[in-house]
């Protein structure tokens, strides 16, 4: 895993909707500052789907590592809208990244 490679991909794919920095706003998806042991859908100020809300998932290498193959089939409802990262690679760098930038 390469969280620098990781940083090139949340980049290209997903700064367009997401930010990291502790305190940043929202954009069109929720800040992800925190993101790993936070339970689905509870970001403050964020409007979320119902869908993420009850979700029950909690975020952490396994469940983002099958979430960000196909957000729509792992939370059936969200209204993330983004095809996923096939490659196994790819989204183990960005799961290395995450857990560095929103810590």
């Amino acid at each position: 895993m390469s969280a620098a490679k990781g940083a090139k991909i949340f980049k290209t794919k997903c700064s367009q909707c997401h930010v990291v920095e502790k305190g940043a706003g929202h954009r069109q998806g929720p800040n992800l500052n925190g993101l790993f042991g936070r339970t689905a859908g509870t970001t403050e100020g964020y409007s979320y789907s119902s869908a993420n809300k009850t979700s029950g998932v909690v975020w952490n290498d396994d469940t983002l590592f099958e979430y960000l193959l196909n957000p729509k089939k792992y939370i059936k409802g969200t209204k993330m809208v983004f095809a996923g990262i096939k490659k196994p690679a790819e989204r183990n760098d960005l799961i290395a990244y995450l857990k560095e930038a929103t810590a």
